[in-house]
């Protein structure tokens, strides 16, 4: 039997308006076409979750992405993540207490070393009313007043757009769930 590690993959900016649209699966099918096991996708914003060799997130990300833009006919960043640096990030939260609304806390991922450092500095930045920290596969925003009233949220879409991903807290709970879902 071949072993296989669980990823998620989490597409940036598609399916937002009528840019962009991907079904999910035509999504599923793309990722299955590459050879990866147990596809699953999550909601209607590119979540996938799906196994393939270990220790090749970085080349997962990679093969998908590059297949997207003949399969839907434009372009979006993948970031990937395996199942155990998804549990971290999710156990490195310190804003949990705060977020009274799951829909108002992001979990900001990013792509690469150079956008760690980016969203470092940015965190390090008063946000206030919004809170903001990080972890060691992400960081964490607290959105007081909501995500569109964010100053915080506004300006890590501006600064640093296709070099970290966001997704609300509930929707990385609901990764989690995924992930320890039998496949159907």
């Amino acid at each position: 039997m071949t072993t296989t590690t669980p990823y998620i993959g989490l597409l940036r900016g598609i399916n937002v308006g009528k840019a962009k649209r991907m079904p999910m699966a035509g999504l599923k099918a793309l990722v299955e076409s590459l050879g990866y096991s147990r596809v699953k996708t999550l909601l209607n914003s590119g979540n996938v979750v799906f196994h393939g060799p270990p220790g090749q997130a970085a080349r997962a990300a990679r093969d998908i992405e590059a297949t997207i833009p003949a399969a839907f006919g434009f372009s979006s960043k993948l970031t990937v993540l395996d199942a155990a640096q998804w549990a971290e990030l999710l156990c490195d939260n310190p804003l949990l207490d705060q977020a009274s609304d799951h829909s108002r806390l992001l979990v900001i991922v990013w792509r690469h070393a150079h956008a760690r450092e980016a969203v470092l500095a940015f965190a390090r930045q008063d946000w206030s009313p919004d809170q903001c920290a990080t972890g060691r596969h992400g960081a964490y925003l607290w959105c007081e007043q909501g995500i569109l009233a964010s100053r915080a949220a506004v300006a890590l879409d501006k600064q640093l757009r296709d070099d970290v991903t966001t997704r609300n807290w509930a929707t990385a709970l609901r990764i989690a769930t995924l992930l320890q879902s039998p496949t159907t």
